[in-house]
């Protein structure tokens, strides 16, 4: 099917929707801890599902113009086509949709200053701030592991337990670990795919820097990582419920094994997808578990 330039389903495309899950989990299993609270304000958790997707799909349209204005989204590259390098969007109009999102984000997060005191502005500088500089100069020099644990992990799990409680405490400190590292298996699959391109395009993620090897154990360790982490929380009086989230194992490492089995090319974009549902239900066994 053809694709109009500036058409809605080009806006959707590059919106890219099924990275949303990303965004999603930490908010959800902050949102199961909270629930555990008899202080839980409810409204505030909505507040925050809606800002954590609107700044995910900003994220989006900046990796995707930039990526565009670098020359570093072309036709060797493996990874899903872009809204402005297939001419969906036109770059003029994704800076307008950037300014849009970005406008509609900060009203939302604005919101969440009835609900916690003001340091709120200065996390939400930090992640618009850092939306742009992921694509800009982070991603290029072996940070953007670093930045999903702080961005998709402990940002969004303390934030949202904040906003829904009033407190920060060790059990959401400690859901934000977990979450980043389940999440960052998303990124290290992609710079896994992609690490050949990433070389020629200088770009240093840490699969370039320290090899393919390092890579297919990266992503291993870190979902084993993130449901070992998973277990301290019966520690913390949670109950055995989080015992659930051994189910994940059952398709983390069979994904794995794939991975490796593939090892490069556009084959990987499948592992990709797997990769996107593995993290939804560890977060969804979680949640669940959190709440039992």
């Amino acid at each position: 099917m053809e694709i109009k330039q500036n058409s809605p389903r080009a806006w959707i495309l590059a919106c890219r929707p099924k990275t949303l899950t990303g965004a999603l989990i930490p908010v959800m299993t902050a949102s199961a801890l909270a629930l555990n609270n008899e202080k839980c304000n409810v409204t505030a958790i909505i507040i925050c599902f809606v800002f954590a997707s609107l700044m995910q799909i900003a994220a989006n349209l900046i990796n995707d113009l930039f990526d565009f204005l670098k020359g570093t989204d072309g036709s060797d590259r493996l990874g899903p086509e872009r809204a402005c390098a297939q001419g969906w969007i036109s770059p003029q109009s994704m800076r307008k949709g950037i300014a849009i999102v970005l406008t509609a984000a900060t009203a939302v997060g604005a919101l969440l200053l009835l609900y916690g005191s003001l340091w709120l502005i200065a996390v939400g500088a930090a992640c618009i701030v850092f939306a742009f500089l992921y694509t800009t100069i982070l991603s290029y020099s072996g940070m953007g592991d670093m930045l999903v644990l702080v961005f998709f992990g402990f940002v969004p799990c303390c934030g949202t337990y904040y906003v829904a409680t009033g407190e920060i405490n060790g059990a959401c400190v400690l859901a934000g670990a977990v979450c980043g590292i389940v999440i960052d298996t998303l990124l290290i699959v992609n710079n896994y795919r992609d690490r050949h391109t990433d070389k020629k395009n200088n770009k240093k993620t840490l699969i370039v820097l320290l090899g393919e090897n390092f890579g297919s154990i990266f992503y291993l360790l870190c979902g084993v990582c993130a449901w070992l982490l998973s277990l301290l929380f019966i520690t913390m009086g949670y109950g055995q419920g989080v015992l659930l989230t051994t189910l994940y194992l059952l398709l983390h490492i069979p994904t794995w094994r794939e991975m490796v089995k593939i090892n490069q090319g556009r084959a990987l974009n499948g592992i990709l997808g797997k990769t996107s549902r593995n993290m939804l239900i560890f977060g969804l066994l979680l949640s669940v578990g959190l709440l039992l």
